[in-house]
């Protein structure tokens, strides 16, 4: 049974750091394409990042970009993302979704996480 367990989220400052993490478990991470969807208070959900099953590619928002990273550990199954130069416009709650696929033009995902909020504010 595939599950997607997000942690690491909190308050932050502008300007400040956060490292969320995605625990996996019941397939093969190494394989599998996993993304980092946001939504912000109000918002629909934001597309953040991709980290490519077979090469860790990875692909960001332009809204994200030099600021985030993403990365994975294979052997323990988590997925990452630091997210460093955060600002008041990050704050969202933040999933991890695997196997990303367009379908009639919109994305959508195989497994889903919980999600874990951010917030940026002083």
């Amino acid at each position: 049974q595939v599950q997607l367990v997000e942690s690491g989220g909190g308050v932050v400052q502008p300007g400040g750091s956060l490292r969320l993490s995605c625990a996996t478990s019941g397939f093969t991470l190494s394989t599998s394409t996993m993304s980092w969807v946001r939504q912000g208070p109000g918002l629909g959900l934001e597309w953040v990042s991709d980290i490519i099953g077979s090469s860790a590619i990875t692909y960001y928002a332009d809204s994200v970009k030099g600021r985030f990273t993403s990365s994975r550990d294979d052997v323990n199954n988590i997925v990452y993302l630091q997210m460093n130069n955060l600002k008041p416009e990050d704050t969202a709650v933040y999933y991890c979704a695997k196997d990303p696929r367009l379908v009639g033009g919109k994305r959508e995902y195989d497994q889903w996480g919980q999600g874990t909020l951010v917030t940026v504010s002083s």
